[in-house]
């Protein structure tokens, strides 16, 4: 870590061209890294945090981060070309894991955060085939902890890695060893550092569904559910009532279609209650994570299915609140602020919309649909074409929210219960499936390019930008 207000550019500078010649004798400049410009230091007062896990330092997509620029697009610090995959970045400190795969093997990748120099890889082999086509990459995004890393493959293989060396801890072969078959899409669920534990949703037939793993031996330590298989959607903690609990959205391949909510307790692994939350069509999975809020969980799911708020009583027992049609997220998970629930609506492209919806009630504020028309070049003619945000990601910070569309384009923008507003904007690229949650650490923004670049060639990259205002 640099210490902003003791070094001065001068010195910023001259350490960022040592790493760049380190980086150009590894040989990983053109193949893998390419640096493209120093970050700006930190403001003085900037609050700061690392990232590492999936929805960030407070598991609910919302960022602590302040003095962020408004300014887009931002620049870019550095690319990394790397194969294909879903999964977002984790970052502690100078270090950056994010897994991803390359022929036959899937690979963690540690990078240093400001340069995308390589600090170390481990490679494992994979035959993990999408049954839809999509993708062969993982999907899982990796989770930092301390002096350790954890990452889960599409086939379920769930690795244990020293962070400062890479060298293997421990692993589990999930799918073998819980006789999980492979689910539509592999395995996706992000896992979670809880105390000791880290907790994950197996899936197993006829149980568990989630278990509790030792995160430095990998040995169970507790069991919990029998009913409900994978989901797509990850575990997330929280306080209520002034006790700790794990919710957990399961649900994944199964006829008939099941899944629900489950409140767990990470201590002994006991299910306070478990609440059904499913589409009934067979090709469908619980995707979007659980938002936690006052003593309440929203939930949601597509496939004609909606959303529901279930309220946790101080017995830990449950109550529904309300039930809506008209929110229901695919994939990504909606953000809460004071008082509302804000989120991307829809299943496809063309029927997704962002709406408000009103948490107190579950009625839907208002629904707008961010589009514009962008003149693009292709095949030497330029012509216009309407685009839009479809199936946005969410994350607040800084006192408004960044969206990443699913076709490469960054927004700031204020959501309130009045209105959608546009603050900046601006295209990163043109490329489909840009579906993973952005990372934000240090001032840093980290996007997840998942296709080729259909204007510039591009392959897909992993994107550092420079946020400091």
């Amino acid at each position: 870590m640099y210490d902003d207000d003791a070094m001065s550019l001068i010195s910023r500078r001259a350490i960022f061209e040592g790493l760049i010649v380190n980086v150009l004798r590894s040989g990983f400049v053109g193949a893998q890294t390419r640096i493209l410009s120093t970050p700006r230091p930190l403001a003085r007062d900037a609050v700061t945090d690392d990232w590492t896990a999936f929805l960030g330092p407070t598991h609910n997509a919302i960022s602590t981060e302040t003095r962020l620029s408004r300014t887009l697009p931002p620049p870019l610090v550095w690319e990394f070309i790397r194969g294909t995959g879903y999964a977002s970045p984790a970052i502690a400190g100078e270090r950056l894991v994010f897994l991803h795969r390359l022929g036959n093997e899937e690979i963690v990748e540690c990078l240093h955060a400001e340069t995308g120099a390589t600090h170390w890889q481990f490679r494992y082999p994979t035959d993990f085939e999408d049954r839809y086509g999509y993708n062969n990459g993982p999907r899982s995004s990796p989770v930092i902890d301390a002096a350790r890393a954890f990452t889960v493959g599409a086939k379920g293989q769930l690795h244990c890695l020293d962070l400062g060396t890479g060298k293997l801890v421990w692993k589990r072969d999930l799918a073998i060893e819980y006789r999980v078959r492979q689910d539509f899409f592999g395995t996706a669920s992000t896992p979670l550092i809880e105390g000791q534990l880290l907790i994950v949703n197996v899936g197993a037939p006829g149980g568990p569904s989630v278990v509790g793993l030792d995160k430095t031996t990998g040995r169970d330590m507790w069991r919990a559910g029998k009913e409900w298989g994978p989901s797509y959607a990850s575990p997330v903690p929280a306080v209520v009532h002034g006790k700790r609990r794990v919710f957990v959205f399961a649900g994944g391949e199964s006829n008939p279609p099941t899944g629900g909510l489950m409140s767990i307790d990470p201590t002994d692994g006991r299910v306070d209650f478990a609440y059904p939350w499913r589409s009934r069509s067979y090709e469908s999975v619980n995707a979007s994570c659980p938002v936690v809020f006052d003593n309440k969980v929203f939930i949601s799911a597509s496939y004609r299915t909606g959303g529901a708020l279930v309220e946790i009583r101080p017995d830990f027992t449950h109550r529904v609140l309300w039930t809506t049609q008209e929110f229901g997220l695919h994939f990504n998970t909606p953000v809460y602020r004071n008082g509302y629930l804000y989120g991307f609506d829809g299943r496809n492209e063309p029927d997704a919309s962002l709406a408000c919806v009103d948490a107190a009630s579950g009625k839907v504020v208002w629904r707008e649909t961010p589009e514009w028309t962008e003149t693009i070049e292709a095949g030497g003619r330029r012509q216009q074409q309407l685009v839009g945000t479809y199936r946005g990601s969410l994350l607040a910070a800084d006192g408004q929210f960044l969206c990443l569309g699913e076709l490469g384009h960054l927004l700031w923008i204020d959501l309130t219960p009045k209105g959608y507003k546009e603050v900046s904007r601006a295209r990163l690229f043109a490329a489909r499936e840009s579906w993973g949650l952005p990372a934000l650490s240090r001032g840093l923004l980290y996007v997840a390019q998942n296709t080729r670049d259909i204007l510039s060639g591009a392959r897909p990259r992993l994107l550092c930008y420079d946020l400091r205002a």
